[in-house]
C-alpha cells in the first residue's frame, strides 16, 4: 500500500467494470477533442495527455506527466484510484504509472541517502521512505528483509503535513554516526540515535527530488533501470525487478 493523500477507489472501478459488461479488448473510442482543454481548466494543472481506457466512456487523464486520475467523456467527473482488470488481477494504473515514471538511476544524488549494502550489493534499489510511515516499515520488516545481493539507497522524505515529526526524526537518523544502523533501529525497534539532529541534512533537498520524480507518498521505489512503483510491493516483485533492471543496466553498458 501506498502512504498518502489519494483515496482509492479500486472496488468503485471494479463496480464499474462489471456494470458496463466491457471486456479489456473493448473499444471505448478516442477521447472528445476539447476534453484536455476542459479538463485543464476545472483542475488547474497540466493535462499532459487523454487516453482511452477498457471502459467505454471512461477516459485516462495523465497530470504533470505522471499523476493519473480519470474522467467522463464531458469532464465533469473525475475518479482516483486504481483502475483494475479483474480478470487479469491486475492494476490497469499502477502499470500506466510504472510507464510514465521512469528517470535516469545514474544522475539520482545518491550521497543524499542512507546507504545499505547487503551481499555482494551487485543490485541497486532506492527507496523514498517516511519515518512515521506505517507502509514504509512494512516494507523494511517485510519486503525487503529477505532480500540479499543488493545496495539500498534510502532517500528520508518527511511528510510533515500528515507527520509532523517525521522530519525531526529524519534529521536525527541523518546525523547518527551509522545512519544505516539508525534506520534499522527505528524501524525495528522505535529506537532514534541519541542526538541533537543539528548536522547538515539533505532532508530539503530530498523532498525537491521526490517532487521532481512525481513522488507523493510513501513507501516510493526506484530501481536501476528507472522504474518507479509506489507502496509496500511484495518481496518476491521487487526480487523480480531487481533482477530485470540489473540485467537492463549490464546490456546498456556493453
Amino acid at each position: 500500500m501506498l502512504h498518502h493523500r489519494r483515496i482509492s477507489l479500486a472496488m468503485l472501478l471494479a463496480g464499474v467494470m462489471i456494470s458496463s459488461g466491457c471486456s479489456a479488448a473493448a473499444d471505448s473510442g478516442a477521447p472528445p477533442a476539447d476534453l484536455k482543454a476542459k479538463l485543464g481548466k476545472s483542475i488547474g494543472r497540466e493535462i499532459t495527455a487523454v487516453n482511452k481506457t477498457p471502459i467505454k466512456g471512461l477516459f485516462e487523464v495523465v497530470i504533470d506527466k505522471r499523476e493519473i486520475i480519470y474522467s467522463d467523456a464531458k469532464g465533469e467527473y473525475i475518479v482516483q484510484g486504481d483502475l483494475v482488470d479483474l480478470a487479469k488481477r491486475k492494476s490497469i494504473t499502477r502499470e500506466r504509472e510504472a510507464e510514465l515514471s521512469v528517470t535516469d538511476f545514474s544522475k539520482l544524488p545518491l550521497a543524499d541517502a542512507v546507504k545499505e549494502v547487503r551481499g555482494d550489493g551487485s543490485r541497486k534499489l532506492v527507496v523514498f521512505s517516511d519515518p512515521d510511515c506505517p507502509f514504509c516499515k512494512k516494507l523494511e520488516q517485510q519486503s525487503l528483509a529477505n532480500i540479499d545481493n543488493v545496495t539500498v539507497y534510502t532517500y528520508l522524505f518527511p511528510l510533515s503535513s500528515i507527520h509532523p515529526d517525521a522530519e525531526r526524526k529524519s534529521r536525527l537518523i541523518w546525523c547518527a554516526e551509522d545512519r544505516a544502523a539508525a534506520w534499522k533501529n527505528w524501524v525495528f525497534n522505535e529506537k532514534l540515535p541519541d542526538n541533537k539532529g543539528e548536522c547538515e541534512n539533505p532532508v530539503a533537498r530530498n523532498l525537491k527530488l521526490g517532487e521532481s520524480l512525481g513522488v507523493n507518498g510513501t513507501p516510493a521505489l526506484v530501481f536501476e533501470n528507472g522504474r518507479i512503483i509506489a507502496g509496500a510491493v511484495p518481496g518476491d516483485v521487487i526480487d523480480r525487478m531487481l533482477n530485470e533492471a540489473r540485467t537492463e543496466a549490464l546490456a546498456k553498458k556493453k
